[in-house]
């Protein structure tokens, strides 16, 4: 990491230029990515991501420059460089740096770097043959291992000093089933912001017979209805159409521009009383956890909606400058390439009061979604379309058979809207969340629950 003279230096030169505010990001993140295919190592990727961002704000205008060349003189270049794309003179003097806390948001135990690779391998290689042997329609499988080490350095004009270190470790393994005509896919892939010590509580093996179990059971599922019918939708990763569908609606990147269907409802009513929503990046050892944001600012937990009240968005710096609202500890980036901007952490629907089986016993007639793959919304409207992963027929009250080829229809605030029960078993999942800052890993979640009406497409 730099000096704080060097990083002094940096700032002033970029100040040069008339921007009201500089910061610079330095990051040295050490990752592992392991993939077993076809009883093989299919590829491995052992890398150190080194380098430093700057950024530049003046009035609502943002200049970005990136380099993995460290060297003062680089960095002075750059800074100059990136100075003169703003248009003024300097006015702005750097403050003095003051050190903020650590703040151990997520207790690490057994960094991933102490731990042998084949020892990763190992744990690759034995969740593939439990995948591949659970059943003989499975016809392939792949087992993944990651881990990545970063430690972040966040200074700016006004005299921040932010030192963090972000550990997270996921293990991923996807099943195929065929019954020699059509082809279905189980998928597991749990994380946390941990060490190796994420295996004493994740078997490897529990994890591969799930995947393979979605896959055989939905290759061997009746194809689902169609039609408009009540849709219940299960914890952990059914938070995935809250998160898509609603949570970047919140993001004060798309609020601040007027382009998200939540502008302007801050204190309205956009969600049934049984919705309380919230964004967490202080869960203990979860996903999207960190100690600071990749603005320097301390994450916090954010209530977004309180019985179905619309209480905060998700804002960076510059969107709430753009909006008059403070940061929320939401800034998020992939890395030091990427400027940052407001994003989701562990976002959830909080748990409510009836159980799972009330839930179902009180349907006559709907869709059980387990499980939800991929799909696409459109942030402007908030209609989305998702594809069911793992789907159940409800009849009278009781789950009656799987069905396969069910997607969910309809817009994030219908779904608010529409959510008449809330059950109490709540569960998160983890995932990765691609966005214009890149990619970053983000939790979602929320127990099951039931909306009353929503458009199921099917063959």
């Amino acid at each position: 990491m730099l000096k704080k003279s060097q990083v002094e230096g940096i700032l002033t030169a970029a100040l040069m230029g008339g921007a009201e505010f500089a910061e610079v990001f330095v990051e040295d993140k050490d990752n592992t990515r392991l993939s077993y295919l076809d009883d093989k190592l299919d590829s491995i990727s052992l890398g150190r991501d080194y380098g430093l961002g700057l950024r530049l704000i003046k009035g609502f205008e943002q200049v970005y420059a990136f380099t993995s060349d460290l060297s003062e003189k680089n960095l002075l270049a750059l800074a100059k460089s990136s100075a003169e794309a703003l248009s003024g003179k300097s006015g702005q003097k750097v403050m003095a740096f003051e050190n903020q806390p650590a703040r151990q948001v997520n207790m690490i135990r057994i960094l991933p770097g102490e731990i042998a690779l084949r020892k990763k391998l190992d744990l690759c290689k034995e969740a593939f043959h439990t995948a591949k042997d659970y059943d003989p329609c499975i016809v392939q499988a792949s087992a993944m291992y990651m881990d990545e080490d970063q430690k972040v350095l966040i200074a700016n004009s006004e005299g921040l000093w932010v030192e963090d270190q972000r550990v997270r470790t996921r293990f991923m393994v996807s099943a195929v089933a065929s019954d020699g005509k059509d082809m279905q896919t189980g998928f597991m892939g749990p994380g946390a912001s941990q060490g190796f010590e994420f295996f004493e509580d994740h078997d490897v093996n529990a994890i591969a017979r799930e995947a393979a179990r979605i896959a055989t059971t939905m290759i061997k599922a009746d194809y689902a209805p169609s039609g408009a019918m009540p849709v219940i939708m299960d914890n952990a990763f059914g938070g995935v159409l809250f998160h898509e569908a609603c949570g970047h609606g919140l993001e004060a990147s798309f609020v601040s521009k007027g382009v998200s269907v939540y502008t302007g409802k801050l204190g309205q009513q956009i969600a049934s009383p049984l919705v309380t929503a919230l964004d967490d990046g202080t869960l203990l050892n979860g996903w999207g956890s960190s100690g600071y944001d990749d603005e320097g600012t301390p994450t916090q937990r954010n209530l977004l909606i309180e019985n179905g009240v619309l209480k905060s968005y998700l804002v960076d710096r510059l969107n709430g400058k753009r909006m008059g609202l403070a940061s929320t500890g939401s800034a998020r980036r992939q890395n030091y390439r990427y400027a940052p901007t407001s994003r989701m952490n562990n976002t959830f629907i909080a748990a409510g009061n009836s159980t799972r089986e009330d839930i179902i016993a009180n349907t006559e007639y709907g869709l059980y979604a387990k499980s939800l793959g991929g799909g696409s919304v459109d942030v402007t409207t908030g209609e989305f379309n998702f594809a069911v992963a793992e789907g159940y027929l409800v009849q009278d009250g009781k789950i009656v058979k799987p069905v396969r080829g069910a997607s969910l229809i309809g817009t994030g605030l219908e779904v608010l809207q529409k959510i008449d029960m809330v059950g109490d078993d709540f569960a998160l999942g983890q995932g990765m969340c691609g966005a214009s800052s890149g990619s970053i890993p983000a939790a979602l979640g929320q127990p099951p629950l039931r909306i009353s009406k929503l458009t199921v497409g099917g063959r």
